[in-house]
């Protein structure tokens, strides 16, 4: 693959909303010509006999079973509430 070029990274950098100096361009452009000759490492590798994944690690669901259950009383809930009114939370008006 080509080397990244100083245009290309100008180019992503507007897209990314980035204000980059020369001297960042010249930086990001050998780093991300780096990157990518690394990432083009893994085209030599044999991953014929290898199964495609979507995780490394098996993964199990470890949520709780949703069951209904006893909660606090309304009058528990609301004792600690700085201000109530008719049985529920008062809170301060954002609308105008």
């Amino acid at each position: 693959m080509a080397d990244i070029s100083k245009e290309e990274v100008k180019h992503v950098a507007n897209l990314a909303r980035l204000a980059l100096s020369d001297e960042e361009v010249e930086t990001m452009t050998k780093q991300l010509g780096d990157i990518i000759n690394y990432a083009e490492l893994l085209n030599e590798l044999d991953t014929d006999n290898v199964e495609p994944t979507t995780h490394v690690l098996d993964l199990k669901n470890v949520m709780r079973n949703d069951e209904p259950k006893e909660w606090i009383r309304k009058e528990d809930a609301l004792k600690n509430a700085p201000d109530q009114e008719d049985g529920q939370f008062r809170v301060p008006s954002i609308l105008e």
